[in-house]
C-alpha cells in the first residue's frame, strides 16, 4: 500500500530499536531477541514512522489479517509494549481484548514473560498478574486485559487498544464500547486489529475485512487506516489454494516460525474432508470460507469497462493503491457516455432510497449484437454527502466534482430534482419502460405521469415510456441478476468505468433461496448497492423486450456463481 504521509525514519527505527531487543519467551525461540520479520517490519515503519504535517502518526488504526502460527500473537504483544513504554506517552492507557478472557490472556502472557525477560523493562514495570494489568511507572502508564462483557466499559481515555481475533467477535458491543470516542483526548492513538479470516459476514471482523480490502483496492479512501491481509487477492484468476505456490503468498512466516511440512501435513488431512478443507483454508490461508462470496470479482468487472477500440477515449486510472497490482481501469466521462448514447433506445430501472441516502437510476441500452451498454445516474442530498464522505471515506464529492452523481440541494433527496432529470434523460434517449421499486415512489410516479410517463402498454411509445412496478423477491430478481452475471463473465456489457457502480457492485452481497434463486442482498452488504440494484431492474426489461438480442439462456444453462 502507497504510505499516505511522510516517512520519518527516525521515529521508524526508535520504534524497532525499542522491539528487537525484546525476547521471544516460548518453544525453540525462547531467549533469542524478537528480530523482525520483513512483513512485521514493513508495518512497524510505516505505522510509527509516517507522519502528518502536525508531526503526529498518520493512521489511528491498523488492520493486520494473517493465517495462523505466522507469530500474530507475538507481535501484538511487542506492539502493546512499545505503546506501552516506547511511545513517550504520558499516562498512556493501553487494553487489550478478544472474544473469550483466554484469548487476551495469550497476547498478555506474551508480554508480561518479555517484561520479566528484559532488565530495563523489568526494573520500570510492575506486572499484576492476578488482574492482568502491567503498569510502567517512569510514564504513570498502564496495559489492562478487559473482559469480553460490554456493560461495564466505559470511560476510556485510550493511547493503544489491542483486539485478537476480531472475526470471532459475534456482535459488535463491545468493539464499540471500546473504540468510540475512546481516544478523542489523545493526539496520537492507535488501535489494532489482528485476526485470522473468520466465517461470519454478519460480523464486525467482516465489516473491518471489508473497509481493510476497500481501502487496498482503491475504492475506499480512508488515509488513517493501513490495512494488511494476507490471504486471496480480489483479482487473482490463478488462485488455487491447494497450490503450494499460494501457500507461500498468504503465509508470510513460512519458513521461519514453521515449515511447509506442517502445511502440507494440516493440508493432507484435511484433503476429502469438506469440513476440514473448510478450516484448512480459513485457519491457513486466510479464506473466509463460509461467507458469501463476491459474486462479481472486480477483475472481470473491470474487463467490461469499454471496448479496446475504444480506449483512446477513455481515461486510464489506477485501480488502487496496492504495491504490485496489475492492471489499469478504463473510465469515460459521464457526458462521453451520454453523446455516444444519444438517440439510442434504452430501457431504465430506478432504485429510490431512503430520504438521506444514496438513490440510483440506470439506463440499459440493448446492442445488436447482444452487448448492453450502461448509463447511471446518481442523486445523493447535499447536505449530507460530507457527514458521509468522512464518516464511510467514500469520495462522494469528487464524484458529484467529476459529473457521476448529483448532489440535490437540502438534508433529503429531492425527488424533484430526480424528477426533471428523468424528464430529460426521456428527452434524450429513446426510453422504452422505467421499472421502479413500488416502496415509497408512488408520489414521484404520479408526478412522472402527469408529464408523460404511462402506466398502460396500449398508451406507451412515441416518448410515452411504460412505467412498470418490479418486485424485490427472488421470482422478479433472479433471472436479471443471473443473466448480469453471466454477460460479465461473457463481456457482454459496457458500463464504460463508471465508478459509482463499480463501488456498488465491489459492495454487491447476493441471498440465495433453496431453489438457487438468487437477490441483492442490501442488508448482507457492507455498503450501498443501489446502483447494481437499478441496473438489474433496467437489465430485466430490457432483456424481456428485445428479442433480437439473444438470450444466453437460449444456448446455454444458468451459472450460479
Amino acid at each position: 500500500m502507497a504510505r499516505r504521509g511522510k516517512l520519518d525514519k527516525a521515529k521508524a527505527q526508535h520504534a524497532i530499536d525499542f522491539i528487537q531487543p525484546l525476547t521471544h519467551v516460548k518453544a525453540e525461540w525462547a531467549g533469542k531477541p524478537f528480530i523482525l520479520f520483513p512483513w512485521e517490519k514493513r508495518i512497524v515503519t510505516d505505522v510509527f514512522g509516517t507522519l502528518k504535517p502536525d508531526g503526529y502518526r498518520q493512521y489511528n488504526t491498523v488492520y493486520i489479517e494473517i493465517p495462523k502460527k505466522n507469530g500474530k500473537s507475538p507481535f501484538a504483544a511487542a506492539l502493546i509494549l512499545y505503546l506501552l513504554c516506547g511511545d513517550g506517552e504520558e499516562g498512556a492507557e493501553i487494553y487489550g481484548a478478544a472474544t473469550a478472557e483466554e484469548q487476551a490472556n495469550i497476547v498478555y502472557d506474551l508480554a508480561s514473560k518479555m517484561v520479566m525477560r528484559q532488565p530495563t523493562l523489568r526494573k520500570r514495570c510492575k506486572v499484576l498478574d492476578s488482574i492482568f494489568r502491567i503498569v510502567y511507572y517512569p510514564t504513570g502508564s498502564f496495559y489492562q486485559v478487559v473482559s469480553s462483557e460490554p456493560e461495564s466499559k466505559h470511560g476510556f481515555n485510550t493511547h493503544g487498544l489491542v483486539i485478537d481475533e476480531l472475526h470471532a467477535h459475534k456482535t459488535r458491543k463491545l468493539f464499540d464500547v471500546l473504540t468510540d470516542g475512546a481516544g478523542d483526548a489523545r493526539r496520537q492513538p492507535l488501535f489494532v486489529y489482528i485476526t485470522t479470516a473468520g466465517v461470519d459476514r454478519n460480523s464486525i471482523g467482516w465489516e473491518m475485512h471489508e473497509r481493510a480490502r476497500q481501502v487496498l483496492n482503491g475504492t475506499r479512501n480512508e488515509p488513517t487506516l493501513y490495512p494488511v491481509i494476507y490471504g486471496p487477492p480480489d483479482d487473482d484468476k490463478e488462485w488455487d489454494w491447494e497450490d503450494e505456490r499460494n501457500w507461500k503468498k498468504v503465509n508470510p512466516s513460512l519458513g521461519r516460525t514453521f515449515g511447509i511440512e506442517k502445511l502440507r501435513t494440516a493440508y493432507r488431512q484435511a484433503k476429502g474432508n469438506a469440513a476440514k478443507e473448510s478450516n484448512f483454508q480459513q485457519l491457513r490461508l486466510d479464506v473466509w470460507v463460509k461467507s458469501t462470496m463476491k459474486p462479481i470479482r472486480m477483475a472481470d468487472w473491470d474487463e467490461c469497462a469499454g471496448e479496446k477500440e475504444e480506449s483512446q477515449a477513455g481515461t486510464f486510472v489506477p485501480p488502487g493503491k496496492r504495491k504490485g497490482k496489475k492492471g489499469r481501469i478504463l473510465r469515460y466521462a459521464q457526458e462521453d457516455i451520454e453523446a455516444r448514447l444519444e438517440g439510442s433506445f434504452c430501457y431504465a430501472g430506478l432504485d429510490l432510497s431512503s430520504v438521506t441516502d444514496l438513490t440510483a437510476g440506470s439506463l440499459v441500452f440493448p446492442g445488436a449484437d447482444g452487448t448492453y451498454d450502461i448509463l447511471m445516474r446518481y442523486w445523493i442530498p447535499e447536505d449530507t454527502m460530507r457527514d458521509k464522505e468522512e464518516k464511510e471515506g467514500i469520495p462522494y464529492r469528487q464524484w458529484v466534482k467529476d459529473g457521476y452523481l448529483s448532489a440535490t440541494p437540502g438534508n433529503v433527496v429531492d425527488y424533484a430534482f430526480i424528477r426533471s432529470d428523468l424528464n430529460g434523460l426521456r428527452s434524450r434517449f429513446r426510453m422504452e419502460e422505467l421499472a421502479y421499486d413500488r416502496w415509497g415512489a408512488w408520489l414521484l410516479v404520479q408526478q412522472l405521469m402527469e408529464d408523460g410517463f404511462v402506466m398502460e402498454k396500449k398508451e406507451a411509445g412515441n416518448g410515452h415510456p411504460l412505467i412498470v412496478p418490479f418486485g424485490q423477491g427472488y421470482a422478479s430478481m433472479s433471472p436479471a441478476v443471473k443473466e448480469l452475471l453471466i454477460l460479465v463473465l461473457g463481456r457482454k456489457i459496457r458500463h464504460w468505468g463508471n465508478p459509482v457502480l463499480r463501488w456498488n457492485v465491489d459492495n454487491l452481497v447476493l441471498r440465495q433461496d433453496p431453489a438457487g434463486n438468487l437477490k441483492p442482498d442490501k442488508e448482507k452488504a457492507t455498503n450501498k448497492i443501489d446502483g447494481v440494484v437499478a441496473l438489474v431492474m433496467a437489465l430485466d426489461r430490457a432483456t424481456r423486450n428485445v428479442p433480437e438480442a439473444e438470450s444466453i439462456y437460449e444456448h446455454r444453462g444458468v451459472t450460479v456463481m
